[in-house]
């Protein structure tokens, strides 16, 4: 029996791939470094932030630290109000899932400045029991780490806990967590890469989470 769904925020949530890019691409063209196409930008979102730029840029951990900084600087001047927006039914299949009795975390990859201010502009604080960022965790997805915080915090059980979330990163820390797994077909990744990382679910749109929750 499901009591706690654990949701990732960037793709499963929310439609922040267009201001993500645009911010990575703008680091990385102030910072004088080699171009990336909007594709490979894509393919890290879901990481931690210095992880991105690890893995996108291969630079060291002095320059993802750098390259986080501008990013931090050129996300907050690109996010106008309105520029980030709930994917179709998101709102509504939450607000449901709260009047079901089930407990709600997100975990994020984000630092808890900027997923903090995105809960309380979507109004999920009083629906959501838990949030947990990159900032609460030693490490982040795909390690356990996240998940775990929000199993401990909702005092629940691995086997008890849905994640859900759009990359292969919130597949494998579930399944590492030993919770059931999700994927939301939407988001940054593709069915298969998904499917590939062993979701026990597949959705093409958020409301027929309640059909695997029921």
């Amino acid at each position: 029996m499901t009591r706690l769904v654990i949701l990732d925020f960037d793709g499963t949530l929310a439609d922040t791939q267009p201001l993500i890019v645009r911010s990575l691409k703008g680091t990385i063209a102030e910072l004088g470094l080699s171009s990336r196409t909007e594709e490979e930008c894509v393919s890290i979102i879901g990481l931690p932030l210095k992880e991105c730029f690890v893995q996108l840029l291969g630079v060291d951990e002095f320059m993802a630290n750098r390259c986080s900084e501008v990013y931090r600087r050129l996300f907050d001047e690109y996010n106008h109000p309105g520029t980030v927006m709930l994917f179709p039914g998101v709102e509504e299949t939450i607000r449901e899932m709260h009047r079901r009795s089930l407990k709600l975390a997100i975990c994020s990859s984000r630092a808890h400045a900027t997923l903090d201010r995105f809960v309380r502009t979507f109004n999920f604080e009083k629906m959501v029991q838990a949030v947990v960022s990159s900032d609460d965790v030693l490490h982040g997805k795909p390690h356990p780490d996240p998940a775990l915080r929000a199993l401990e915090l909702t005092d629940c059980r691995p086997e008890e806990a849905l994640v859900v979330g759009d990359a292969t990163f919130d597949i494998l820390m579930g399944r590492a967590a030993g919770c059931r797994t999700c994927g939301v077909t939407y988001g940054n990744q593709s069915a298969s890469q998904l499917r590939e990382a062993g979701a026990d679910w597949l959705i093409d749109n958020f409301e027929e989470l309640l059909n695997i929750i029921k």
